[in-house]
């Protein structure tokens, strides 16, 4: 026992430390999110914990001492056994498919809220709070075009108030996820996902990209802020208070590759930026723009511009 109570004693350690965000998240979306998984979890457990059981039951009931057992090397066929095997784990397969098919279209990233939590419906006057989300190399920038600001590597919203996610990325795919708030989304450039979510309860939430994408990856956190509508406000003031201009030429800087990047704030974000970064238009001469991409041909055509070397 000696032996054992030192790497007991450091597994406890290790442990200690973790979190079960996932399992009690402050988020409507990622309650439903848990829920599922824990019925999920459940419905399976209800074929696979028999199935254990009744292996080792029969392995103990006909060992080789055992005289009580009813050994029989004419069996063949059970009729009853036979639909225990095949109907249990059919209902399993029905129940988990009506659950993923329900809980797809209700869970959906793209559909607007319908509750603030179970037992809360949405208001009918209530509004939601658009965050455009860059992915950069390697941090996160966040632009609220109501409040005319932006934020890097920090993100608040006010509780109970829907947040409506717009995100993107500049150069290559990331994956937006705060565990207490919903579910991972992909952030891809020249493309736009969105993410309906809540916050229930306030509080400094952690949140990162769980794709990887490079040498500062590691390092690819924000922080999200739950808060009361009046902490909202203060945040955003002393936002544009302590912050620069966010303009197109500010954006490019920032999109350079930088790692651990510590937050930062603009009081003011160039008009239309987040559409340029979207359609890769920050920049006019950029030759992968799609408004360029989409301009009239000499013969009235939308297409490709020719590149400069080519033949034609």
């Amino acid at each position: 026992m000696k032996a054992l109570r030192a790497p007991l004693l450091s597994l406890a350690f290790l442990l200690a430390g973790c979190q079960s965000v996932l399992m009690s998240p402050s988020g409507d979306l990622a309650v439903q999110q848990r829920n599922l998984i824990l019925t999920s979890t459940v419905l399976m457990l209800l074929i696979i914990v028999p199935v254990i059981v009744l292996t080792l039951w029969f392995a103990w009931h006909f060992r080789a001492s055992n005289p009580k057992a009813h050994y029989d090397p004419e069996w063949d066929h059970s009729t009853i056994l036979e639909l225990l095997i095949w109907s249990a784990p059919l209902l399993i397969i029905i129940a988990l498919g009506a659950i993923t098919w329900v809980s797809t279209h209700k869970l959906d990233p793209y559909r607007p809220l319908d509750r603030l939590a179970a037992g809360r419906p949405l208001p009918t006057d209530a509004r939601p709070l658009v965050v455009d989300v860059v992915a950069l190399d390697w941090k996160w920038l966040f632009i609220y075009p109501e409040q005319g600001m932006a934020a890097v590597n920090e993100v608040a919203a006010p509780v109970d108030r829907p947040i409506q996610f717009k995100i993107t990325a500049s150069t290559v795919m990331n994956s937006f996820f705060v565990p207490a708030l919903a579910g991972q989304i992909y952030a891809m450039p020249n493309m736009e996902t969105t993410l309906q979510a809540v916050v229930n309860r306030p509080g400094e939430y952690q949140g990162f990209s769980a794709n990887y994408s490079g040498n500062g990856f590691s390092g690819m956190h924000f922080t999200f802020h739950g808060m009361s509508e009046e902490d909202f406000a203060r945040w955003v003031a002393q936002a544009k208070a302590n912050g620069g201009d966010l303009s197109r030429d500010a954006y490019v800087k920032l999109a350079q590759p930088s790692e651990n990047v510590p937050p930062a704030f603009y009081a003011t974000v160039a008009p239309g930026l987040y559409q340029a970064i979207l359609t890769h238009c920050v920049q006019p001469d950029d030759p992968s723009c799609l408004s360029r991409m989409q301009a009239p041909l000499p013969g009235g055509e939308a297409g490709m511009p020719s590149h400069p070397n080519s033949s034609d």
